[in-house]
């Protein structure tokens, strides 16, 4: 006997050397963990027995979960679904905190043939939400992961169907399809799972689960336009995508003693509560499918791939909790892409023309935008969301052209009062010049094109044009008027400079000459008007000019100082330069008399 036995033992050794796999089949019967949260319960991880677990498969696969409230019987259903004693199934605790961590898988798939094609059914378990010590975040992306997972998605409640339960669902459904939509492009859709309504209650009277479902999920009527009621619709929108593809099951309770269900056969169980259950196992295996992504379907190998990608993308960033629902956590969204678009507009120097401005704020926009798409959630709510944001952005874009046009206004303004002083000083040259006015005007013209911009350049280009044009109209006028008078009281001055003080008679004839001239013209042509026209006085003007004022001297600026400088060096001529020269001059001066001449004098 005992040579048998070795010789037993020894087959079976050789055996699982042949064929490892054969030795491990039975290690897969069991449940293993695929998803754990991590220490804090904020983000999730990947359990690596789990993905062996399913990597293993090489059919292809669909997933039934379950999901609901914390101790609401989520594992035990399982294992009535499986045909599993609690001892060998899925961990079930009578405890108040919650059994299952994370979410776990059955090791050992189900093969069932679905359209001929065979296929492994994977049942999953997963954390029960509202459960003491987790983040609502915590349990939307438990929720969310297993809505993307499965191809049968089996919502466990107790009793009925409350608010809390729909918007949480449609937050699942919406976080979700987004994530979907993160990992695989924006180009594929979402293909949601199989929704069953499971409503576990004590009587069965009343309405039915197909009734309840249905007016729960029905539009609430807002005549009144009431805001609430408005969100509460947009939930029940955001659970359009699921359409036809859910049902409602009841399910009544399997025994009144709930925590030793584990240690009662079927035969003590309620007969309603067996039949019900039965007839739960073939519609489950009525709707289920395998999990298709991409228009294909997946072995275990890419099912654990998929899983991967996925739960990268929920960890990646923050998500909003349910509590706040999408348009609440969008509007935090918001505010961000505000204050970006803020950013990129206060970096703008205003004023600036209307053309820049707008480029500005379709540059900022852009950049908004595309924040607003990486960060957003919910598909349905996505195009109310940036309608909103395009609203806020229009409202902030007015109040920049408000202030844009301010500070146009007020630098055209300062530019036209500098423009303008400019031209008063101009009309008072003490040396009235026509080259230094056109020079004068021509800067300031330039200036003015150059540094006014914004949308009050052209009002104020149409003032500018007239206080110019009027200023040289006032100065052409005044002009000859001045330069006559100048020259009449210049040729009397070098008369009596000529005479008296250097006593050069060429240039007392010259200003005699000159004198005579403007005099007896205007006398003999009744008006000085006539002598604006004459060629003599468009040289005298033309000589007056290149005298007075030049790019290298201005002598407006320095008539006084060269006056004194000349005042000087007359002075000191008159007084010193006789001797030095000894009686010789190089001017033809007045013929001076003779020292000790007897000669009388004659009266």
């Amino acid at each position: 006997m005992a040579l048998f036995v070795s010789f037993l033992v020894i087959c079976l050794t050789l055996g699982c050397l042949w064929e490892p796999g054969s030795c491990q089949v039975n290690d897969f019967r069991r449940a293993f963990p695929v998803v754990e949260p991590d220490f804090g319960h904020t983000k999730l991880r990947l359990a690596r027995e789990g993905l062996d677990a399913i990597r293993r498969i090489s059919s292809p696969i669909a997933a039934v979960a379950v999901i609901g409230p914390y101790r609401s019987g989520k594992s035990f259903l399982l294992n009535q679904l499986l045909s599993l004693p609690c001892d060998k199934g899925f961990g079930v605790g009578h405890m108040r905190d919650t059994k299952t961590k994370g979410i776990w898988v059955w090791g050992d798939p189900l093969d069932v043939v679905v359209d001929g094609v065979k296929i492994s059914v994977l049942y999953l378990d997963t954390e029960g939400f509202e459960s003491i010590g987790k983040s609502n975040v915590y349990d939307d992306r438990i929720f969310a992961l297993a809505t993307i997972m499965s191809s049968v998605l089996i919502y466990n409640l107790p009793e009925t169907i409350r608010e809390a339960d729909i918007s949480r669902l449609s937050f699942a459904v919406e976080i979700a399809e987004e994530f979907y939509g993160r990992v695989k492009g924006q180009d594929v859709a979402f293909e949601p799972a199989k929704l069953l309504w499971l409503i576990q209650r004590d009587f069965l009277q009343g309405k039915s689960v197909h009734q309840m479902v249905n007016e729960a999920l029905q539009r609430v009527p807002n005549v009144n336009g009431d805001r609430y009621i408005d969100q509460v619709n947009q939930i029940r929108d955001s659970l359009a995508i699921m359409g036809d593809n859910s049902t409602a099951f009841s399910l009544p309770q399997p025994h009144l003693q709930r925590t030793k269900l584990c240690d009662m056969k079927d035969s003590e169980l309620e007969q309603s509560y067996v039949e019900q259950r039965e007839h739960l196992k073939q519609l489950v295996a009525s709707i289920i499918r395998p999990k298709i992504v991409q228009g294909k379907t997946l072995n275990g190998e890419e099912f654990a791939s998929f899983l991967e990608q996925i739960l990268e993308a929920l960890n990646k960033g923050e998500i909003p909790s349910t509590g706040s629902l999408v348009e609440v956590f969008n509007k935090a969204i918001l505010d961000r892409c505000l204050k970006l678009y803020n950013k990129k507009m206060d970096m703008l120097h205003l004023p600036l023309t209307e053309e820049r401005l707008k480029q500005a704020n379709d540059e900022s926009k852009v950049e908004a935008r595309k924040l607003f798409d990486e960060q957003h959630f919910g598909r349905h709510h996505a195009e109310q969301s940036a309608f909103k944001l395009e609203e806020e952005m229009l409202k902030v874009y007015r109040s920049f052209l408000l202030a844009n046009e301010y500070q146009s206004s007020k630098l055209c303004e300062s530019l036209y009062t500098k423009c303008e002083d400019k031209m008063d000083h101009l009309q008072a040259l003490r040396l009235p010049s026509m080259a230094k006015f056109n020079a004068g005007f021509l800067q300031c013209n330039q200036s003015f094109e150059k540094e006014c911009v914004g949308p009050s350049k052209k009002s104020y280009e149409q003032r500018i044009s007239k206080m110019l044009a009027k200023s040289r109209a006032l100065f052409i006028k005044d002009y000859n008027n001045r330069l006559f008078n100048w020259l009449v009281t210049f040729s009397l001055v070098m008369v009596v400079v000529g005479r008296f003080v250097i006593k050069f008679f060429l240039l007392e004839i010259g200003a005699w000459v000159m004198f005579i001239f403007l005099e007896t013209y205007t006398r003999m042509f009744w008006t000085s008007e006539s002598l604006y026209y004459n060629p003599a006085w468009h040289f005298i003007v033309a000589t007056w000019e290149s005298i007075v004022y030049s790019p290298i001297l201005d002598l407006d600026k320095w008539a006084i100082p060269l006056g004194l400088l000349v005042l000087i060096f007359v002075l000191y001529w008159r007084c010193f330069g006789r001797r030095k020269l000894g009686g010789r001059y190089l001017l033809p001066l007045y013929n001076p008399q003779k020292r000790g001449s007897s000669r009388p004098r004659s009266d």
